[in-house]
């Protein structure tokens, strides 16, 4: 039949020889002599009816047929590799790999990370702190947290809680600036990490939620929130925290949020995983651990009034 396949490992070795463009490498590769390789490619021109590849005196090059089939190959090993490692993850019961961004991981995942562990001995948990987008198949990654509007098809996607914005200091500054108006003339601290925000979420909103009509201001700025954040924990200023990232330090009393008036917006964190994953046990002790130390931290939220970023007026 001419759509039958031919042996997967002639089609592995072409595959190798065709991605270094050399015989000698993907025979090291994959372990082989270099006349083992080069018969199963033979055998698998032989099976084609034609050459895959121009042996060149020292080197080698593809034919059109090589070109054809050397794409379809390798997506298909990378796949059937992915499909792989997916399978054999669904009989470990202990490892756990969770990326989540600097930020979120510097300020809520490492200050709790202890009360997992000691709740959790036999999970063996692993961080991957990244902003980049993961394929849970590909990155063997089991958990995603991540934080903007979604929505995240094909996968299982579980909202964290309610985020909002409002400015935080240490309890020194806070006696120096005792109103909004007067944080016209404190030093503030601009998170640009927040800039994607659709309304804003920035200053000038703030202001203008509270009433004050004023020009945006200006003042230090930081790619990372964490970094941000970190400024304000030394008293250089005043900076417009997020719920996630600030909550503990506000709960702990190091950070205070003295005007009790912040903006919620519609993005949040979210737990991700694949589709069905969610029942597998570190993946489900991970998810309500997080829920569960959400909640401990619910009466902060409680003090603060909280005005949607969609209500405020826009700047004139």
């Amino acid at each position: 039949m001419a759509d039958r396949l031919p042996p997967l490992t002639a089609l592995r070795a072409f595959e190798a020889a065709a991605r270094h463009l050399s015989f000698a490498r993907a025979a090291e590769e994959l372990n082989v002599t270099p006349a083992a390789l080069s018969f199963q490619i033979k055998s698998l021109e032989q099976h084609l009816g034609q050459p895959l590849f121009h042996r060149l005196n020292r080197a080698v090059d593809l034919t059109e047929a090589g070109r054809t089939l050397a794409p379809g190959a390798t997506d298909g090993f990378q796949m059937l590799a992915s499909a792989w490692r997916s399978t054999t993850r669904l009989n470990d019961k202990r490892g756990l790999v969770v990326t989540a961004g600097p930020a979120l991981t510097a300020k809520w995942l490492a200050p709790r990370l202890y009360n997992f562990a000691q709740a959790h001995p036999d999970i063996d948990l692993r961080f991957s702190a990244s902003l980049r987008f993961m394929d849970f198949e590909r990155d063997d990654i089991d958990v995603a947290i991540r934080f903007g509007y979604g929505p995240d098809p094909g996968l299982y996607s579980l909202k964290l809680a309610e985020e909002w914005l409002t400015p935080v200091m240490i309890p020194e500054l806070a006696d120096r600036y005792p109103t909004p108006e007067s944080l016209l003339g404190a030093p503030l601290l601009i998170d640009d990490s927040i800039d994607f925000l659709d309304p804003p979420c920035d200053w000038a909103a703030w202001f203008r939620a509270v009433g004050i009509a004023s020009p945006p201001p200006t003042g230090l700025r930081f790619s990372q929130a964490d970094h941000a954040i970190d400024a304000a924990m030394t008293g250089v200023g005043v900076v417009l925290g997020r719920r996630a990232l600030v909550i503990k330090d506000l709960a702990e009393g190091r950070l205070v949020a003295p005007y009790g008036v912040a903006l919620t917006t519609t993005a949040h964190f979210r737990f991700l995983c694949q589709t069905g994953a969610e029942t597998r046990p570190q993946i489900r002790a991970f998810r309500d651990w997080m829920l569960h130390e959400v909640r401990k931290t619910a009466s902060v939220s409680e003090t603060l009034t909280l005005i949607p970023a969609e209500s405020v007026p826009p700047a004139p």
